[in-house]
């Protein structure tokens, strides 16, 4: 079966599929209930977007200085840093960093996904454990993702309750309460067991080489800070030129991720370290002894330079487009691949799958709910029309 009948059979399938119309519904209520008050609350925050784009701008189109900038002062703090040109060379890179018979406890990271970077460790025979609570549901269930934030959001709480179940041999209830808890006792004690944590990073300060982790689980601060060696690899569109910079963006992302204000905001700009005996710095103290960063391109430099397809490369990864879509709306991450919606086929396009980029391309209804919502005002229904011409044109 080609890719074009494959996607239509799944987008279908999907569409008549009464499970991901309640998970979706509900979430998507709280979504738009959550981040409404949000901006209410803080109503800076849209003028501060504003201010953010400009930065974002200027700063796509200096990717490689400013990741040669950070890549300096993360080695000046002790850390250890790679830039990798293609997908292939990041994977090559963390192989070689990781080596085999690791256990691996990871953040969610899109920049992850997009290189099968789970699978990659597995197939090295590396035991890998999802800390994100989505994800874990995701991994455990062997699906795929179909949220960039929430990755289970199409899996209803009694479907959760079911695999609980299954994995720990009792029988749960639907009850949310319980089943966060019993995903809490499946993962804890790997954290403190790991060889090696694993991060994404939301946005990242190039003159002090500074990462920022934005969560609320808890799951990404313990990963990135139990074990003792910590890799992050980052899509070299997070890097921004200073750290007053990269606050903006922080705020931004998590207010219109669905959040007043996150439980936890990370900044990791090197291994752990003290000074408390004479005032000597030593790094490995009771956090990891090495940080190890890979920037990676895979296409993002090449995409810098397309005036009207660059826009992709704002995205926040905030997925308040996602909740806007209607298409979505009833098929969730099946109107998608490693990235969803219309803005995932400018992303499937950039990664070399055209037949992909162009099932997408052509299922974006063109709509523009997306641009209203989006903090960055990335005109999706712009890209596609060119990214269609482009196909057409088979360029």
């Amino acid at each position: 079966m080609s890719i074009f009948t494959d996607y239509k059979k799944e987008i279908m399938d999907a569409a008549h599929n009464d499970r991901i119309r309640i998970a979706l519904s509900r979430a998507i209520k709280s979504y738009r209930a959550n981040t409404n008050n949000a901006l209410r609350k803080f109503p800076h925050t849209i003028k501060m977007a504003e201010e953010v784009k400009e930065i974002k701008e200027k700063a796509i189109g200096e990717m490689e200085k400013l990741a040669q900038q950070a890549c300096e002062a993360m080695e000046g703090n002790k850390g250890k840093t790679y830039i990798a040109k293609t997908a292939k060379e990041a994977l090559n890179i963390i192989t070689n960093l990781v080596g085999k018979g690791k256990l691996i406890v990871k953040g969610k990271s899109m920049t992850g996904e997009e290189i099968d970077l789970r699978e990659h460790l597995e197939e090295h025979g590396n035991q890998v454990y999802e800390t994100d609570l989505g994800e874990f549901i995701i991994q455990k269930l062997k699906s795929r993702p179909m949220h960039i934030l929430s990755p289970a959001i199409h899996v209803p709480k009694e479907d959760v309750a079911q695999l609980f179940s299954r994995i720990t041999g009792q029988e749960l209830p639907p009850d949310i309460d319980i089943l966060v808890a019993t995903a809490r006792k499946l993962i804890r004690e790997k954290y403190f067991q790991a060889d090696i944590g694993m991060s994404g990073a939301n946005v990242v300060a190039a003159d002090t080489g500074t990462l920022f982790l934005i969560e609320n689980e808890g799951n990404v601060r313990l990963s990135t800070s139990a074990p003792p060696i910590h890799i992050a690899l980052v899509g070299m569109e997070k890097l921004v030129p200073t750290l007053a910079d990269a606050y903006r963006v922080a705020e931004v992302t998590w207010r219109y991720a669905n959040y007043t204000v996150p439980s936890y905001v990370s900044l990791v700009s090197g291994p752990s370290k003290t000074g408390d005996i004479e005032k000597v710095t030593t790094y490995g103290s009771h956090g990891p002894r090495e940080l190890h960063v890979i920037f990676m391109d895979a296409g993002r430099t090449s995409l810098a330079k397309h005036p009207i397809l660059r826009q992709a490369l704002y995205c926040l990864r905030c997925g308040g487009c996602l909740y806007e879509c209607p298409v979505y709306a009833v098929t969730a991450g099946y109107f998608g691949d490693k990235y969803f919606t219309g803005i995932g086929a400018v992303w499937a396009m950039n990664s070399g799958n055209v037949e992909k980029a162009a099932s997408l391309a052509y299922t974006c209804l063109t709509c523009g709910r997306c641009k209203v919502r989006c903090p960055m005002e990335i005109d999706t229904p712009e890209m596609i029309v060119e990214l269609r011409r482009l196909i057409a044109e088979g360029a």
